[in-house]
């Protein structure tokens, strides 16, 4: 597990963000790392390089770029250890150090570090990246490379992404020199229960002796002086939306080598379970109102903002709205803080999208038809990433469920073997002991799905009224009463959820008998889907596809982008976001989450 950096009375952080010198590579030339990069032009970091200059060549461009900055080390950062830390690379990284190779590191979505110490020079540092944004059939989120050749052109190399939203790239999360005393603190976990009891563990690197404090404020609640514990607060509050009131384990080590740290890690006091059929927080029934959504703004790209994740979350809020799933990857750091201190739940995804090779997102034409289970070489990856996840994440009140995936081909022969193990890898990690879901896609059906049985929450992406039955809501509604009747019949202990449903409004499209594409269509499907849901015990939550309108590939079947969102890219309202907020903050759940507060 790897700590967030954090400046403290014994660590010190620097941020290497800024505008780095940038240059694409060919697909099939080579980079020489050890001579410096000449002619660069300038690059923001962190951001995705595609939006930041005009014409295809850098939109669209197929395998690696180079980022290079350089810098001088501050004379507080040279005593202890010094680790140069990437937020994430897009979707893999090559890292050198004044031409010396550091390492590398595979998916793009969760934080990686080298150890410098004995690489960094007081001045005139150079810190190269190459960074390459190939998805294939080993990769997640998954892609098809393909040679094509067109009359008077020569073959070309082009990669077809196998998920609906665009396949941003380059440094997108920030980058920091971290400096920490020789013998230092290296994991913390932390799990606090709603009635006040907790445990923790703890890691160093060297030998040495710990002293752990339970803070709320500055009042100390519990102390101790061993690695690992177990204690009990007294009148705690429980964290929850409605309080999101966090703790801090304060942790002071002292090692043998006369080392000091110290690292005060947040959390909070809650509980999550699924019993009798129901999502339980805190020990009242959850009902989950939010969204799918993305890493997506203008210019940015998918590059980070804390920005607009303020904007998001007061959005949020702002609907009644209580959560929203990482659809389909890991979100930064900074915005799981920011949700468990705004009290936003969270459904944590990895980037396990694309999994499935007889069909394609968008309808792209790509030259793929053999099973899925047989031609997909991910799994190992797919433990990799999972595991950083739940490493990362698994202290953040906020999460309240782990996704394996997003729309994998689980009708296929061979998904509940690929997917067993890591349903019980995320058991194994998680002390929290979450419950466990994946998103399925309307051609998985309660018969025909291998993976259903493998989860704790059910969770539906259906799309009745969009793409079948287009324009017919009735039947539309229909067909989703019938199919969630079947699932709670097949399945009467889990709870199930809609993880996703909605359809593409162009903002100011409208009609007086709404057509698909109006903003009003827009509105009207997700209240027929709404109204479906009510009444029915065993449903869970309902998550709108999507919060904000987000950019895609090219396709006939998307206007400059998805347009699904309940807010435009620039976050401005449609008409759905009114209808939601009237539901969200009106409707008969919001009195059973302030009465679960009030516990």
């Amino acid at each position: 597990m790897m700590l967030y950096p954090e400046n403290t009375s014994t660590r010190t952080k620097v941020a290497l963000d800024g505008v780095w010198s940038f240059a694409l590579i060919g697909l099939h030339e080579t980079y020489d790392p050890q001579r410096p990069l000449e002619n660069g032009r300038p690059m923001p970091v962190p951001c995705a390089y595609n939006d930041i200059y005009e014409g295809r060549e850098i939109r669209d461009h197929v395998g690696t770029v180079v980022y290079e900055r350089t810098f001088d080390l501050p004379q507080a950062l040279c005593t202890g250890r010094l680790f140069l830390r990437f937020g994430s690379v897009t979707h893999a990284a090559q890292v050198w150090l004044n031409g010396n190779f550091l390492g590398s590191h595979k998916g793009g979505f969760l934080p990686f570090a080298f150890d410098v110490t004995d690489e960094v020079r007081p001045c005139g540092n150079r810190l190269t990246v190459l960074a390459d944004n190939i998805v294939d059939h080993s990769t997640l989120p998954c892609g098809t490379v393909q040679n094509v050749s067109y009359p008077g052109m020569g073959t070309q190399t082009l990669d077809f992404p196998n998920f609906d939203y665009f396949n941003y790239s380059g440094i997108m999360r920030p980058v920091v020199l971290y400096a920490v005393p020789a013998s230092h603190i290296t994991e913390i976990s932390v799990q606090g229960s709603s009635d006040g009891a907790f445990r923790y563990a703890v890691k160093a690197s060297g030998a040495g002796r710990v002293t752990v404090q339970l803070l709320d404020g500055e009042a100390v609640l519990w102390q101790g002086d061993a690695f690992s514990a177990a204690g009990r607060a007294e009148d705690i509050i429980p964290w929850s939306p409605c309080t999101p009131h966090l703790y801090r384990l304060r942790v002071l080590f002292d090692g043998e080598d006369g080392s000091r740290d110290q690292y005060d890690e947040f959390f909070g006091f809650r509980d999550v379970c699924v019993r009798g059929g129901a999502l339980f927080l805190n020990g009242q029934p959850l009902y989950l109102k939010g969204f799918g959504k993305h890493e997506d703004v203008p210019v940015l790209g998918r590059g980070f903002s804390q920005a607009y994740n303020v904007k998001d979350l007061g959005l949020l809020k702002w609907l009644g709205a209580n959560s929203f799933r990482t659809s389909h990857y890991p979100y930064s750091e900074e915005m799981m803080r920011l949700c468990d201190r705004m009290g936003i739940l969270v459904i944590d995804e990895t980037p396990a999208v694309g999994m499935h090779t007889t069909f394609t997102a968008t309808g792209m034409k790509i030259d793929v038809h053999s099973p899925t289970w047989e031609t997909l070489r991910t799994q190992e990856h797919h433990r990799e990433v999972l595991r950083d996840m739940i490493q990362r994440d698994q202290n953040h009140p906020c999460v309240i469920m782990w996704s394996i995936a997003n729309e994998p081909a689980s009708e296929e022969a061979g998904a509940y073997a690929y997917f067993k193990p890591l349903f019980d890898l995320a058991k194994e990690l998680d002390p929290h002991k979450r419950p466990l879901t994946f998103a399925t896609h309307g051609e998985a059906t309660v018969e025909t799905c291998e993976v259903a049985p493998l989860c704790d929450v059910i969770m539906l992406n259906r799309y009745y009224g969009w793409y079948s039955q287009e324009g017919d809501l009735a039947a539309a509604a229909a067909i989703l009463d019938d199919e969630l009747e079947r699932y709670h019949a097949r399945y009467p202990d889990k709870p199930i959820m809609l993880g996703e449903f909605g359809a593409d409004a162009i903002a100011g499209f409208h009609d007086s008998t709404p057509q698909m594409f109006s903003e009003e269509y827009q509105r009207d499907m997700i209240r027929a889907y709404c109204r479906v849901l009510d009444g029915k015990t065993y449903i869970c939550g309902e998550h709108v596809w999507n919060f904000a309108d987000f950019a895609t590939a090219e396709s006939v079947k998307r206007v400059q982008g998805n347009k699904k969102g309940v807010f435009t890219r620039e976050r401005k309202p449609k008409l759905a976001a009114w209808y939601l907020q009237e539901r969200w903050q009106e409707g008969p759940d919001a009195e059973r989450e302030e009465a679960s507060a009030r516990q």
